[in-house]
């Protein structure tokens, strides 16, 4: 059995009915952003991986889903999952301010169905238990992840911790019982990091398909009116 992609982005682009390639949208967005905006997206885009995914399980603080985010966005994840168990999520709009304009994030209203979906793509399930857990540096992270946080309470569901592959824990070697949950998340994912460059000497894996594409996207994302600029170049043709 073959898993499907990683990225989610395909082409054509649709706006409006209209239908872009990733390079027209590159070819067609360029002039209005400066070189170094442009080198920037190309930088970016070079480290990020689909294969490390951070996924918030029943959060109460909207300020700790921010923080979480941002620590995933700024170590080169492009993908994250936020479980919204909690009501006053399920009414947002919005889980975060800044870095969901960079990341794809997916957002849901039950565990068992994020997990479903996270396996069907061809991740190991890992969930953060501060007590069960193996410590993290005896877990190998060269393959396709999805990394579990539960909320600042409880820590994650038992349904969780029955499902997922494995458990890891942070060391703790203070009296303290455990660390912020943005803390956690940030300390995690910077291990997972290096583990990867250790053991495959890189930390992103898009192909030069998927890197088009995702510049094609931070491309629209950039501009407030890239849509309207990409079908004007339609109407001028």
């Amino acid at each position: 059995m073959v898993n499907p992609p990683l990225c989610p982005h395909t082409e054509p682009f649709e706006i409006d009915g209209e239908r872009f390639s990733a390079e027209e949208i590159l070819r067609v967005l360029g002039p209005h952003l400066t070189e170094a905006r442009k080198r920037r997206i190309h930088e970016v885009v070079a480290s990020r991986t689909y294969a490390v995914v951070p996924v918030l399980e029943g959060l109460y603080d909207f300020g700790n889903v921010n923080a979480v985010l941002r620590s995933a966005e700024a170590l080169g994840c492009q993908a994250a999952h936020v479980i919204e168990l909690m009501a006053k999520f399920k009414k947002a709009n919005r889980v975060s301010q800044g870095a969901e304009k960079w990341l794809d994030i997916q957002r849901w209203e039950a565990t068992g169905a994020c997990v479903g979906h996270l396996r069907n793509l061809g991740y190991r399930i890992v969930a953060t238990h501060a007590e069960t857990g193996r410590l993290i540096d005896e877990v190998a992270f060269d393959v396709p992840t999805a990394i579990f946080f539960g909320n600042e309470h409880e820590g994650i569901t038992p349904e969780l911790a029955e499902t997922a592959d494995t458990c890891i824990r942070l060391p703790m070697l203070g009296f303290t019982q455990s660390y912020n949950i943005s803390v956690a998340a940030a300390l995690t994912l910077y291990h997972v990091y290096r583990d990867r460059l250790a053991r495959l000497g890189r930390h992103s894996d898009l192909g030069p398909v998927e890197m088009v594409r995702l510049q094609a996207v931070y491309y629209r994302r950039s501009l407030d009116a890239a849509d309207q600029i990409l079908l004007q170049s339609r109407q001028q043709r």
